[in-house]
């Protein structure tokens, strides 16, 4: 199902929440200052690593940039490729989360419902900016080696918690089939090729550049797996 198709199905009116009580709960103060000095060390970083390379600041000068001790930095991230590829790792745990809960539309494929928990992950993001730090992130990833093999062990955690999540909430078969984790890499590998495209654009590409641009590689991938090798 389309998510034009998905929105104009029929809703019952009789049981709908009122906004106070479908709201989330508000986070404490603690919460919030937390998520505060969370995103201004991801900011911060994302400037100082484009301005002097990776490698050409340090862990020390982030934290006394935001004005946070280490051991404050070390409980939010692991690593300084950790900070640096926050937005896009946001997204996938975003996924997750998404995945915990989407119904299948009758008639899904399991490729058709991961991309639909992408896409409902990609609306969760942040207006503010997260195109931006996104963009940032990836030009530095295609600059520094650390941060591509950083980015290839959270895709591998990913793909795992993403299967385990399958397992248990559909009927999937046994856990020794290949289909789900084929699924999943075609979903990334869709992603990269969409990502790395958006990434090429001019100027400062927008979130639904990227969306515009995953469409169109979630709409190659049946056409690529009939594709026939033909020679000339």
């Amino acid at each position: 199902m389309t998510e034009a198709a998905a929105s104009s199905a029929p809703r019952t009116t009789s049981a709908t929440p009122s906004p106070a009580a479908s709201a989330e709960p508000r986070p404490s103060l603690r919460e919030r200052k937390k998520l505060r000095t969370r995103q201004a060390l991801v900011d911060t970083a994302l400037e100082l690593f484009t301005e002097r390379g990776f490698d050409g600041a340090t862990l020390d000068e982030l934290c006394d940039a935001v004005e946070v001790s280490k051991r404050t930095f070390f409980r939010t991230f692991s690593s300084k490729e950790d900070v640096a590829m926050a937005p896009t790792q946001d997204l996938w745990k975003a996924f997750l989360e998404d995945l915990e809960t989407r119904e299948p539309a009758e008639g899904d494929t399991l490729v058709e419902l991961l991309q639909s928990s992408l896409f409902g992950a990609l609306r969760r993001m942040p207006s503010d900016g997260w195109a931006r730090r996104v963009l940032l992130s990836q030009r530095l990833t295609e600059k520094t080696p650390s941060m591509g093999a950083h980015g290839l062990h959270f895709c591998d955690r990913t793909s795992r918690a993403a299967l385990e999540v399958l397992q248990r909430r559909l009927h999937l078969g046994e856990a020794s089939d290949l289909r789900p984790r084929l699924a999943l890499d075609v979903l990334i590998s869709a992603f990269h090729w969409a990502l790395a495209r958006w990434t090429e654009r001019s100027g400062e590409p927008t979130r639904a550049q990227l969306v515009s641009d995953l469409r169109e590689a979630f709409a190659a991938v049946p056409g690529s797996l009939t594709l026939r090798a033909e020679l000339r």
